[in-house]
């Protein structure tokens, strides 16, 4: 540690971004706050704070995203989120479809301690609706366990009749099953769904609502088949617009680094057909490419 201490304190004499990401992407989260403390001992100031100085742009904003421990990335996105000029809506679905029940909980405890406010009342006051009701659903869950058996049937069911309407028919009904129930109860509902109904859940979502509220929806659903995979079509569509969408490629790749970013590459690969490192490397500037490339490839050891 205080040789890479050393090393961090060269590169900000001169800035080399190159020493920098391959520095800090090659290392753990948990060795990342290490190496702030050491730098704190060694030369009586903050490193990150030192590194902002010194850096600029979307790799200030990566080298201070890989920084932060996970729990107070997460807070203070959806900090940005909801108080930035207007509200991501994105990212507020992204991370609240995501998190287990247990992360959410921290990110509530984190959020009010180093943002200064409460989520929930965050979130309420920047949203409406059924988008809200639903937002609110994820952050109050208690449990993301076990399976109600005999309740399987009966939510399928009601998904389909709730579908089978216009526009907005019967939200409430989506709303109550996809905010209570557990990934793997909601597994088992969409097969007992497409079963009878012989459609994918998502059919009935896509017909029954629009707009934040559909992207909800249908985050939870995937979230609820496939975290991973969920994670894989969400950097593919980051790559595939008009203009990389840097800030949702850094999010997720910085948030799911150290979680599932093994089985985020094999999912991609399998749905796309390419490797999510080859992917990586036309689509953003060349600093934040060359470290995202090397957290695709670093497994933290």
């Amino acid at each position: 540690l205080q040789l890479i201490t050393v090393s961090l304190s060269s590169c900000l004499t001169g800035t080399y971004e190159d020493t920098i990401l391959m520095l800090l992407a090659s290392r753990s989260n948990n060795q990342r706050q290490e190496i702030k403390v050491e730098y704190k001992k060694a030369h009586g100031k903050d490193l990150v704070s030192a590194l902002k100085s010194e850096l600029g742009g979307l790799f200030e904003t990566l080298v201070v995203a890989l920084m932060t421990p996970p729990i107070s990335y997460d807070a203070s996105q959806l900090h940005k989120a909801l108080k930035g000029v207007g509200t991501d809506d994105d990212v507020l679905i992204e991370i609240l479809a995501s998190r287990t029940c247990a992360q959410i909980k921290d990110i509530v405890k984190v959020y009010k301690k180093e943002c200064g406010g409460k989520l929930e009342k965050d979130i309420t006051g920047d949203t409406s609706g059924n988008f809200q009701k639903l937002l609110i659903m994820l952050l109050q869950r208690s449990n993301d366990e076990g399976v109600d058996d005999n309740r399987i049937e009966k939510d399928a069911m009601e998904l389909i009749a709730a579908g089978k309407g216009k526009v907005g028919t019967d939200e409430e009904k989506f709303i109550n099953i996809l905010g209570n129930r557990s990934h793997e109860h909601l597994r088992l509902v969409f097969d007992a769904y497409k079963k009878v109904s012989g459609n994918d859940i998502e059919d009935s979502i896509e017909g029954a609502t629009t707009g934040n509220l559909e992207n909800l929806m249908l985050a939870v659903v995937k979230c609820a088949k496939s975290v991973p995979a969920y994670f894989a079509e969400s950097l593919y569509r980051s790559m595939r617009r008009a203009g990389t969408d840097d800030q949702t490629l850094m999010r997720i790749m910085v948030s799911r680094g150290e979680t599932d970013m093994l089985d985020i590459r094999a999912c991609f690969k399998k749905m796309y057909g390419a490797s999510l490192y080859t992917t990586i490397q036309p689509s953003s500037l060349t600093c934040v490419r060359l470290t995202l490339c090397g957290m695709t490839v670093h497994l933290y050891n």
